[in-house]
C-alpha cells in the first residue's frame, strides 16, 4: 500500500493564508485587500502567459488562456464592464479599484507592496511560474473561499471583488472541465513555494493590526 504523499510546503503556506482573519475585516480593510490582490491577478495572468510560451501546442491551456483572458466571464458588471465586453481579469480589478479611490499615503503603500511582490515573482524561474497557475486554480480556490468569509462588502468595488472570488470559484470546481482540470498535468511542487510565501507576505501586510498573529 502506498504511503500518504506527505505535504508540500508551499499547501502548508497556503493553509496559513486561509486561516488569517478574514472574517474580522473591516470595509476599509477588505479594500486594501482587494487593492493588493490585484497584484496577485496580475503574476497570475503573467504566469499563464508563460505557461503558454512555454508549451505552445498545450490545447488545455490554450482554453485555460481563452477563459481567463480577453474574455467576457464576467461581464457585465455595473460602472465595469458592459454587457459581452472582454478584458483580462486584472483589468477587471483595475476598473473596480478606480470605484473606490483612497488616500495618497495609503496608495503609495499598497503600490508599494504590489509591486515589490511583482518582482520577487518575475525573479523566479520560467518553469516555476509556469507551474504555479496549477496551483492558483486548485489550490486558490481555498483562498478565495477564506476571503469570502470577510463580513462586509457593501461598496460597490466590494461587490464586484466578490462576484470576482465567486465566479473563479465556479470556474474552478468543475472536476472535468474547471480551470484546475485544465492545467492540474503541470503538477506544482515546492519550486513554487516563494509566490505562496510572498503572496501570503502581500495579503498579511495589507493590514499589519489585524493580521498580528
Amino acid at each position: 500500500m502506498s504511503q500518504p504523499r506527505k505535504p508540500f510546503a508551499y499547501e502548508m503556506v497556503i493553509d496559513e493564508i486561509c486561516a488569517l482573519p478574514w472574517d474580522s475585516l473591516t470595509t476599509d480593510e477588505l479594500v486594501d485587500i482587494a487593492w493588493v490582490y490585484s497584484y496577485f491577478s496580475i503574476q497570475f495572468r503573467e504566469n499563464l502567459e508563460i505557461a503558454c510560451s512555454l508549451y505552445p501546442d498545450d490545447e488545455n491551456l490554450k482554453q485555460l488562456k481563452r477563459e481567463e483572458t480577453d474574455t467576457d466571464n464576467l461581464s457585465p458588471w455595473p460602472n465595469v464592464a458592459a454587457a459581452g465586453e472582454k478584458m483580462n481579469h486584472d483589468e477587471f480589478m483595475k476598473r473596480l479599484l478606480a470605484l473606490c479611490p483612497i488616500e495618497n499615503d495609503k496608495r503609495h503603500r499598497l503600490t508599494q507592496a504590489g509591486e515589490s511582490y511583482l518582482r520577487r515573482i518575475h525573479a523566479l524561474p520560467a518553469e516555476a511560474r509556469a507551474s504555479s497557475i496549477a496551483s492558483v486554480e486548485e489550490d486558490g480556490n481555498k483562498v478565495f473561499q477564506a476571503m469570502l468569509r470577510a463580513p462586509r462588502w457593501d461598496l460597490p468595488a466590494l461587490k464586484g471583488f466578490k462576484h470576482f472570488l465567486e465566479k473563479h470559484i465556479t470556474f474552478d470546481s468543475d472536476p472535468d472541465k474547471g480551470h484546475g482540470a485544465l492545467c492540474k498535468h503541470l503538477k506544482p511542487d515546492d519550486r513554487i513555494l516563494p509566490m505562496w510565501t510572498a503572496s501570503k507576505e502581500l495579503f498579511a501586510g495589507a493590514f499589519p493590526t489585524a493580521f498580528s498573529s
